[in-house]
């Protein structure tokens, strides 16, 4: 006895719940058609996709899920269809997966472990489940699982305890370099703590700042991985298992898992593409001054959404340096994009001439810096409007922490792909892109790192070196050390309670900032909930 079960890793769209519908068949029909499989599984809350967040607390949302789970009963026959769902039964909200079979749920069981960290907010809408759920699937008995529930021990223990010898854990689990690694290990544990098979089935594609990165797999009782499915693209995967006691699933194909530049780099272009385009823009716009981050985000917009989707403004001011503007055409011409040039001079003067009076007697200082970014971000945002181009930011996360940025100047703008990229990492994958083709500059990558704003500005006149700068923000923000800690580390304690202060006053700087996609295990944003007002 043998069972084939298809893994819909499927990219889909929050709150869509006809067209996620309309997938979920479109896939079902093939997994039956195509791959002769018994059954198909779903990611969690495919039927809304994830994070739904306060959807959820709409009505309206559950009568289209409701309406939605007829539909597919009855476009659906000759395979099993599991996916998930919310569920709303005597006034409590689940989170439900079901197992549709011949035009009616036969099967329905609800997460009992509902994260409420990172990004997570799941006690905010839902109610845990309270017991098992184990079907047969062609004389397999199959327990059913969602997320979180593999994180624990019980879940798993207690579906083995109810006969299960398969397990199928439906999931929506978000990104952060490494996390392939942690889940397979943990599942591999889980199987052999339990003796049973476990196909793990991820969500794939962008949703605001949070990256699904597929990746789905197999393990056998024994805790070997069997298959894996390709990470950051969509897929219909069969499976083989054989129905003997422990199950066995037969070996299949192993996708790579990809080493760090080259995963966070495709996280970023899947991010990019979802974001702009289930949100509807006709495009990208971004300013491309001759530094790294403009640099990087440029090529990541290009990969995302194809060059003649893309569009580059070099907006010189009087302290740009030549070679700035050289690398920045050499760029936008290496990569075949739409580019133009308005310098900002103009208008920066006539700022100047505007503010005279109200600024006599006052010296120059980090106001007229701000000054010519702020025009920069009005000529952006006009083409972006004019345009119906989305602007993408270009600042990273060593910027955002500290506050080395300008508002509705270099910040303004609707998504910054990299401001979950510390500066150093911004190299990695500056050199990462170019061992593909080279497209950015390497002047560009090896010159010291300025805002251009003053004469003869470097990074390094308000900020320790980045290579220093990154090693406190790690232990700051995300391990969250303290400043005794890390001074204890090795670090100068100045310089660490000098960054600690920055990071903790510019909190209402990255309240203003757009959203950007989380690459590393704390990013600022749904992860990082400060006050604004605070005496810590």
């Amino acid at each position: 006895m043998s069972v084939r079960i298809s893994l819909a890793q499927a990219n889909l769209l929050v709150g869509d719940v006809p067209g996620n519908a309309e997938r979920i068949v479109a896939m079902a029909r093939r997994a039956r058609d195509e791959q002769r499989a018994d059954a198909v599984v779903f990611p969690e809350l495919s039927l809304t996709s994830y994070p739904p967040e306060d959807l959820l607390l709409r009505p309206e949302l559950h009568q289209r899920v409701e309406r939605a789970l007829d539909d597919i009963c009855r476009a659906v026959d000759g395979i099993d269809v599991i996916l998930g769902y919310p569920r709303a039964i005597d006034g409590r909200l689940y989170n439900a997966a079901g197992v549709i079979r011949g035009g009616e749920i036969v099967a329905e069981y609800h997460k009992q472990f509902l994260p409420n960290y990172s990004v997570f907010d799941e006690k905010r809408y839902f109610e845990p489940g309270d017991g098992p759920c184990v079907f047969d699937l062609g004389g397999i008995p199959t327990a059913l699982t969602v997320c979180e529930d593999i994180w624990e021990t019980f879940p798993a223990a207690q579906a083995r305890a109810a006969g299960a010898g398969l397990l199928l854990n439906l999931n929506a689990s978000p990104y952060y370099h490494g996390k392939g690694g942690e889940r397979e290990a943990l599942v591999c544990q889980r199987a052999r703590d339990n003796e049973l098979a476990i196909v793990y089935l991820n969500l794939v594609g962008g949703q605001d700042e949070l990256v699904f990165d597929g990746g789905s797999f197999v393990v056998d009782a024994g805790g070997e991985l069997t298959q894996r499915c390709a990470y950051f693209d969509e897929t219909l995967v069969a499976v083989e298992l054989d129905g003997s006691d422990p199950v066995v699933p037969r070996a299949g194909e192993i996708a790579p898992v990809a080493g760090e530049e080259e995963s966070i780099y495709r996280a970023l272009v899947l991010g990019v593409r979802d974001y702009v385009t289930k949100n509807g823009f006709r495009g990208a716009v971004l300013g491309l001054s001759g530094g790294i981050d403009s640099a990087l985000t440029l090529a990541i917009a290009a990969d995302a959404l194809g060059a003649e989707q893309v569009e580059a403004v070099l907006m010189p001011s009087r302290y740009t340096a030549d070679m700035s503007n050289e690398d920045a055409l050499a760029q936008a011409q290496a990569l075949g994009v739409g580019h133009s040039v308005i310098p900002i001079e103009p208008a920066f003067a006539t700022f100047l001439d505007m503010l005279e009076g109200e600024f006599a007697g006052m010296p120059r200082d980090v106001t007229e810096e701000n000054i010519q970014a702020r025009c920069r971000g009005i000529l952006l945002m006009a083409i972006s409007n004019k345009k119906g181009k989305i602007l993408l930011t270009t600042g990273n996360k060593s910027e955002m922490a500290v506050g080395y940025s300008t508002l509705y100047g270099d910040m303004a703008g609707g998504f910054a792909p990299i401001r979950d990229v510390p500066k150093m990492m911004v190299y990695r994958l500056a050199a990462y892109r170019n061992g593909i083709s080279p497209l950015i500059p390497q002047r560009v990558i090896e010159r010291p790192p300025s805002a251009e704003l003053a004469p003869d500005q470097a990074d390094t006149d308000s900020l320790p070196p980045y290579e220093v700068l990154d090693q406190i923000l790690l232990r700051y923000v995300e391990q969250n050390e303290g400043v005794d800690e890390i001074v204890a580390a090795g670090f100068d304690a100045a310089v660490v309670r000098r960054i600690a202060h920055l990071v903790d006053r510019n909190e209402y700087k990255r309240r203003q900032a757009p959203p950007g996609i989380k690459i590393t295990r704390r990013a600022f944003g749904r992860d990082w909930r400060y006050p604004l007002t605070k005496g810590f």
